[in-house]
């Protein structure tokens, strides 16, 4: 199918397909590439509290002269947040100098104390119940709540108990990490998932990859934008491409139409090359293959 502009949350609300996302991008440099993005077309920013950079991303939106209700923004709940969910949506607002997210996600099924250690004494799923509750509590404040890097095993023990489906899952998604299994369950419940690292990472192999560089110069676009485009080719798939450079920025929010058959090329490349972007100590993951993500609890 082709591109799409936007998909529709399970709320109603409607999501642009490319955002803009901000993981990883330095101190200094948030700001002035969020106000880049949000003058060349962006209308989706993601961020997250565990990113440090809610205030930058603010003032980059202040900055850019668009109106809030123009942007749809996404910030994060953090590890160590999970047993003051109203301290850390209030904290988020504060820093971002917004009155209301449009989508406010748990950023991992991983409760942890202060000082980084796995929290065994507490739940996620309890902190999913205290999102529910000020989603419910405060409309003005939250137009959607949602998770990130959930597992179908760990989906599966969240639906047993949510009385707020969520509705977006943001996962890392290319072709060396296509997680078919997981996207296919979200699909299925009406859940939009949200792709990070989809060119993989910072110099990815993948942006030199042979089936991506074919593709490229066959469309007269950057090995980028195949693999942004991958993921906007997919029903109920948004993606967020990231960068701090003017050009990239621009670039990257370009989107092309692919074929089944591109996109099924695309998606033999993990045959042969497995890896993660985002593969933190205490996941377990580790850098290549896609063992099912396991608690630190």
């Amino acid at each position: 199918m082709p591109a799409s502009k936007s998909v529709t949350l399970n709320t109603g609300a409607v999501m642009p397909t490319v955002g803009f996302g901000t993981w990883r991008s330095k101190p200094g440099q948030v700001e002035f590439a969020v106000e880049h993005a949000l003058k060349h077309g962006y209308r989706h920013i993601d961020t997250a509290a565990a990113y440090g950079n809610e205030a930058e991303v603010g003032q980059g939106i202040k900055a850019s002269g668009v109106p809030r209700e123009e942007i749809f923004l996404t910030t994060k709940l953090d590890n160590p947040d999970h047993r003051d969910a109203a301290g850390a949506l209030e904290s988020s607002l504060k820093k971002l100098g917004v009155t209301y997210l449009d989508l406010w996600l748990l950023h991992w099924p991983a409760p942890m104390t202060k000082d980084g250690k796995a929290d065994k004494e507490h739940n996620w799923i309890d902190t999913w119940k205290s999102m529910e509750a000020l989603y419910k509590q405060y409309p003005e404040k939250i137009k959607a709540i949602g998770v990130s890097n959930v597992s179908v095993e760990f989906f599966e023990k969240l639906l047993k108990e949510a009385t707020v489906i969520p509705a977006v899952n943001q996962i890392e998604l290319h072709p060396a990490c296509p997680q078919h299994d997981i996207v296919e369950f979200c699909t299925k419940k009406g859940i939009v998932l949200t792709a990070y690292s989809p060119l993989g990472s910072e110099n990815s192999p993948l942006l030199t990859h042979p089936t991506v560089k074919k593709l490229a110069e066959k469309y007269n676009v950057q090995p980028a934008n195949v693999l942004v485009s991958l993921q906007a080719n997919r029903p109920n798939v948004t993606v967020l491409p990231k960068s701090v450079t003017k050009s990239r920025i621009e670039a990257n929010f370009t989107v092309i139409d692919l074929t089944n058959e591109d996109i099924e090329e695309l998606h033999t490349i993990d045959k042969d090359h497995h890896f993660r972007a985002c593969s933190p100590q205490w996941t377990g993951w580790g850098t290549l293959g896609f063992p099912e993500y396991k608690s630190p609890l």
